[in-house]
């Protein structure tokens, strides 16, 4: 029986984990088909596009599989996905940035009621909450790929504005830096793990421990969401 047990127990996370890589692979097919609907198939000329491909990469989704999704975004027939962007106040004063791609805003709508109905915080109105939240580029290196000194120094030169160095070196750059950066460090062969447009506080809020549970159970349920591509708190962990 407790042979059983323990294999029921593993099958139950790889299904977990598989229902998580399967949802993240539906997520990026959509920026695939917003960023080629809003910039073109190219992704050498559309930006947007080669970030999302990035992102393809590093979830180890295929080539032919991306190839497939850019091909299924550039048919006129293929419906486009909206962007909309949810601000939400959360327990103990968190701010909330709830990012949406979605084909039917009413359906969105009546999920973001819910998700408040279900596990508390408020809908705020727009601009309420997005000014403590800044959009950047962010670069991540994993620290066995380059040099400390020397990827610092190329990062800066190349308009990066940030620099830390945690587990792993993480670049932060202005939103319209991120290209050049990215293009330096592809020129002096340093592998990247990720390269995206992402959002980051201007300033974090200490919570309480009942708090912070609660907040990340609302953040957990939205993230469950169909429609919801990202969410950001300023919550400090």
């Amino acid at each position: 029986m407790a042979g059983h047990s323990k294999w029921a127990n593993i099958k139950h996370k790889k299904a977990k984990v598989d229902a998580k890589r399967g949802k993240a692979f539906s997520r990026i097919v959509k920026e695939i088909i917003s960023a080629v609907k809003i910039g073109g198939p190219d992704p050498k000329s559309n930006p947007r596009l080669r970030l999302v491909v990035q992102k393809a990469k590093a979830a180890n989704m295929s080539q032919d599989t991306i190839e497939k999704n850019i091909k299924k975004a550039s048919d006129p027939d293929q419906s486009a996905f909206e962007e909309a962007t949810y601000e939400l106040y959360g327990y103990g004063g968190v701010g909330i940035l709830v990012d949406i791609l979605t084909d039917n805003k009413n359906r969105t709508a009546s999920d973001m009621r819910i998700a408040t109905n279900k596990r508390g915080g408020s809908i705020g109105t727009p601009g309420s909450v997005a000014f403590n939240f800044e959009r950047k580029g962010i670069i991540g290196v994993e620290r066995n790929k380059a040099l400390e000194d020397e990827l610092f120094t190329l990062a800066i030169d190349s308009g990066a504005e940030d620099f830390e160095a945690g587990e792993h070196f993480v670049i932060i750059t202005e939103s319209s830096g991120l290209h050049s950066v990215e293009e330096a460090l592809e020129k002096a062969g340093i592998e990247m793990a990720s390269c995206e447009m992402g959002v980051l506080p201007k300033s974090t809020v200490s919570c309480s421990e009942e708090d912070t549970t609660k907040n990340l159970a609302l953040i957990e349920w939205l993230e469950e969401l169909d429609d919801v591509n990202e969410v950001h708190h300023n919550m400090e962990l």
